[in-house]
């Protein structure tokens, strides 16, 4: 994906979000997790992650119904792998756990904030 084309594509995605994740933005941003930056709709490599701290190397990604299915689900898996490739750690929530356990959520994201994966996570070695 060209550089410009994910920009667009990110700008977009922001104005489009899903009401959970409008609820869980409100939470994250302004430095609000334990002074960690957060931003949304973020491109890394040819992805774009819901919400990232690169200062942590996390990713928070937030899931509908749609994430169920085989073939998202491939893609998630994949997309997931390559993240962790360029040492990012992944966490996923369901819209409806940000709805209905937003503290649970948040709890799950400071343990991570505060007890941060080994930087940098070991290249696996690329299938050519």
């Amino acid at each position: 994906m060209a550089k410009s084309r994910s920009i667009i594509l990110a700008r977009d995605m922001r104005n489009k979000q899903t009401e959970a994740e409008k609820m869980l933005w409100l939470k994250v941003r302004n430095l609000q997790l334990n002074g960690v930056k957060f931003r949304r709709q973020q491109p890394i490599g040819q992805y774009i992650v819901d919400f990232v701290s690169f200062e942590k190397k996390l990713v928070i990604e937030v899931d509908g119904g749609q994430h169920n299915e085989s073939s998202t689900a491939a893609q998630d898996s994949k997309r997931t792998l390559w993240l962790e490739d360029e040492g990012y750690k992944v966490i996923r929530f369901w819209n409806n756990e940000i709805l209905e356990n937003m503290e649970g959520v948040l709890t799950s994201i400071m343990e991570e904030i505060n007890h941060p994966h080994p930087d940098p996570l070991p290249s696996r070695e690329r299938v050519k």
